[in-house]
């Protein structure tokens, strides 16, 4: 099922999602190779941080994770991109910063190593500044204003569920220039503590993601598809084919996919897609945008 995404021709609308699972270009081609119709980078930051260990929390419904950002310094994601680029296939770089000119900074250096777009990922909810930004229209417009204004290639932003009033970042967002919007971010959690020791599972807050999280996600969608005209891809709690249909009939042109791939492998897209052609199949639908928004 074809689909064109801030103007990306995309074989199919499963992108997977920014996180451990694309910390290097190796890793990005395994999601490529499983037949993604894109794939986006780890969140690449200009002071690349150690990894944490523990990191990662799951309880058999929903994960928390408290990784940050790749360890990647910023000119070795050269050699990654060359890496992830090297057979084919649409990657998109995730970047984050808390000032509009360090964003845009990384923008370009993406845009130079051969991404085809970029996410911008303001809204993380570890930590608190980020998540702050992430309900502030005006700051989310300047920087996607400056990095629109520094790069040539499509500029999607990642918005907060927590974000007071979605549909006015969104709005911001296409007033900026952006070509898109991906939503919903993860969600700030404690998973959960253990009574008998009286600590937390993880040593600090994190964010939440996997099948709890796809109301949000499914209601986040719906709302910017009803109040603002901007192509969106819907991110939360897709486990199977049918749950990237719901984000797809609430609007969304493509999904990303992060926690099944982290918990399932890569044999999840695999799946995932070939389910979803199948499905295509069987209804007679060639293209995505058929059934685009057609929840009533």
């Amino acid at each position: 099922m074809k689909t064109d995404f801030l103007g990306l021709k995309l074989k199919n609308p499963i992108i997977v999602a920014a996180g451990p699972w694309n910390r290097d270009g190796r890793s990005i081609r395994k999601g490529i190779a499983a037949g993604a119709g894109a794939v986006i980078t780890e969140t690449i930051v200009s002071d690349a941080r150690l990894d944490v260990r523990p990191r990662i929390a799951y309880d058999g419904l929903g994960a928390q994770n408290i990784r940050l950002y790749s360890d990647i310094q910023v000119e070795g994601w050269q050699r990654e991109m060359d890496i992830a680029k090297s057979k084919g296939g649409i990657v998109i770089a995730s970047v984050s910063a808390h000032t509009p000119s360090e964003l845009a900074y990384l923008a370009v250096k993406m845009e130079k190593f051969g991404a085809d777009a970029i996410e911008l990922g303001i809204s993380s909810p570890m930590g608190e500044s980020l998540e702050v930004v992430a309900s502030d229209a005006n700051r989310v417009y300047q920087m996607t204003k400056e990095v629109v204004r520094n790069v040539k290639l499509p500029v999607m932003v990642k918005l907060s569920q927590n974000a007071t009033n979605i549909s006015k970042v969104a709005k911001v967002v296409k007033s900026a220039g952006g070509s898109g919007v991906s939503a919903i971010n993860t969600v700030r959690c404690i998973l959960s503590v253990d009574i008998e020791t009286a600590e937390p599972t993880l040593s600090t807050y994190g964010g939440y993601s996997g099948t709890p999280i796809r109301p949000l996600g499914l209601a986040s969608v719906a709302t910017i598809a009803q109040t603002v005209d901007i192509p969106i891809c819907g991110v939360g709690g897709i486990e199977n084919h049918k749950n990237a249909l719901e984000y797809i009939m609430l609007g969304a042109s493509a999904v990303e996919i992060g926690t099944t791939v982290m918990i399932n492998g890569f044999d999840r897209i695999t799946e995932i897609v070939n389910d979803l052609e199948q499905w295509a199949e069987e209804k007679n639908v060639k293209e995505l945008k058929s059934i685009r928004g057609c929840a009533k």
